[in-house]
């Protein structure tokens, strides 16, 4: 269940940061600067962890609870691809 759910909450959560990036032209500074998401949107976005760089041209994203637990994902080949995602930025690198 962790990984189903983790997996719906960090798709959920880059298409909304990606989302923000076509409409404004950059990544906010946190998750609740997004505008216009729904209520079961708020459930994956405190559900993973998200670092911008200093001018917000790209991001870490990570996963930090599924259903109850920290799951461990594995992220299909391509996924990133086309995303402002850098995994040089993850704190916990």
């Amino acid at each position: 269940m962790d990984r189903q759910f983790g997996d719906q909450h960090l798709k959920t959560a880059v298409a909304l940061i990606e989302l923000h990036k076509v409409r404004y032209g950059e990544y906010r500074e946190t998750l609740d600067d997004l505008r216009y998401t729904g209520d079961w949107d708020a459930i994956a976005l405190q559900s993973v962890e998200y670092t911008p760089n200093a001018d917000h041209s790209a991001y870490s994203v990570d996963v930090v609870r599924g259903w109850a637990g920290r799951p461990a994902l594995e992220v299909p080949p391509g996924f990133w691809r086309g995303t402002g995602y850098r995994k040089e930025l993850d704190p916990d690198r």
